[in-house]
């Protein structure tokens, strides 16, 4: 008797919890769950405190999954054309939540429908977006018939075969071009001029900031680069990116525009970084990375070097570079050029130098058909009054490393000293 009524007791609890779970279950959530496809969970819920400011690596991880769930679901989720798409890492719930918070602000009725629309758009337009190309066509404008007889532009043309040539065999050795996938990603670093339908591939150190007052100049957003400035260049935002354009505007211009880098000796590039951020006073670069290089690589650092980040000695920033648990990570002032420009994904056309800048670069405006009173700058707009960073000065920074230092730091650019044929710095590498 005990047991039967224990039993009907069970029966009843369990009916109940039952019913009251199906009460409280929202409807529209149900029905978003049978439905295939993206699920998308309707009802506004309030984050929990660890979601709400999501570290850095929690981002990276959720990026990296939401990206490849979105990539599974490119069938089912047409890109429109006029959605510019960026490559990001993204919290698509936190953000919803901000969407919801912002139209909450200005007393708007938040429905289940909209919501639904709005996350839709919002995975559509931080997704990445793949780009399958077999091969990039080379725009490489040809010798008009009347530069055929003039021996210098035949002799730089020459050139240009050679050193893509060369980049090319060191791709085909050391890269997979078999299925090649360009992302937003890839392309982030190169700026277009359309009118004269040109992708530039900005490495810093090599002559960048000139680089850009031209494309300005030949945007029509200057009659001169000598009245740009370099707050203007860098943080005036007045040139288009290419991962800017909808997956069709990248491919289109990446298969009609010419495709152009300016590339520099790695270990004066470095140097010449190293000088420029760590040697001046710099409110970003000292307490970002010169705080951390000189708490992981000084014994017995002082307070106010700790404090301020000023101070990094050439040898503590190349203890940082060659660190593979680096305290901070890379930068684009000290990055591989093969990870900046992906030249073995992207066939550029031109590849210029920074040592023989003036007559590569010149030569470039003349292939475009720039206008006849454009030329390269040759101020330098940055500490102007200090040197250019020297292959004399290059040896004496790298003087104060050990044999070892100067290996390690040569095998780390390794790929960008074979893929652009410049020679080993010290006669001690191997």
């Amino acid at each position: 008797m005990r047991l039967t009524c224990m039993f009907s007791f069970i029966l009843l609890f369990g009916a109940a919890g039952l019913v009251v779970f199906i009460h409280l279950q929202d409807p529209e959530e149900i029905v978003h769950q049978q439905t295939p496809g993206i699920k998308y969970n309707m009802g506004f819920q309030q984050p929990k405190k660890q979601d709400c400011i999501p570290s850095q690596e929690g981002r990276l991880r959720g990026g990296a999954a939401e990206g490849a769930a979105v990539a599974e679901q490119s069938d089912s989720l047409p890109l429109p054309e006029d959605v510019p798409t960026k490559l990001h890492s993204t919290d698509t719930r936190h953000s919803s939540l901000l969407l919801v918070m912002k139209d909450q602000q200005k007393g708007e009725e938040i429905s289940p429908i909209r919501l639904h629309k709005r996350r839709r758009r919002f995975i559509i337009k931080k997704s990445p977006i793949l780009i399958s190309m077999n091969s990039s066509v080379p725009n490489l404008p040809t010798l008009r018939s009347e530069d055929r007889d003039n021996s210098k532009w035949r002799s730089l043309y020459e050139t240009q075969r050679e050193r893509k040539q060369i980049m090319r065999e060191t791709c085909s050795k050391y890269k997979s071009n078999s299925r090649r996938i360009i992302t937003p990603y890839h392309v982030s670093r190169i700026f277009v001029a359309d009118k004269y339908r040109v992708l530039y591939c900005e490495v810093p150190k090599a002559g960048c900031s000139n680089w850009k007052r031209v494309l300005m100049v030949l945007n029509g957003l200057a009659a001169s680069t000598k009245d740009i400035q370099h707050n203007t260049v860098h943080y005036g935002n007045y040139l288009k990116r290419l991962d800017g354009f909808d997956h069709q505007g990248i491919y289109h211009r990446l298969n009609t525009y010419t495709k152009m880098l300016f590339v520099r000796e790695p270990f004066e590039k470095l140097v010449s970084a190293f000088r420029d951020k760590f040697e001046h006073a710099n409110n970003y670069y000292h307490p970002v990375f010169g705080k951390a290089i000189i708490s992981r690589y000084r014994p017995n650092a002082t307070r106010e070097a700790l404090r301020t980040g000023s101070g990094v000695t050439f040898k503590e920033f190349i203890q940082y570079l060659l660190d593979v648990h680096r305290p901070v990570g890379m930068d684009i002032h000290w990055d591989h050029v093969n990870r900046l420009c992906s030249p073995c994904l992207i066939d550029y056309d031109f590849v210029g130098k920074f040592e023989s800048m003036e007559e590569d670069a010149n030569f470039f405006l003349h292939l475009i058909g720039a206008p006849q009173n454009l030329t390269f700058p040759k101020f330098k707009d940055r500490h102007s009054t200090e040197e250019r960073t020297t292959t004399k000065i290059t040896q004496q920074y790298f003087a104060q490393l050990s044999p070892a230092q100067r290996q390690r730091s040569y095998d780390f650019y390794y790929m960008d000293y074979l893929m652009f044929n410049y020679s080993k710095p010290f006669d001690d590498l191997y």
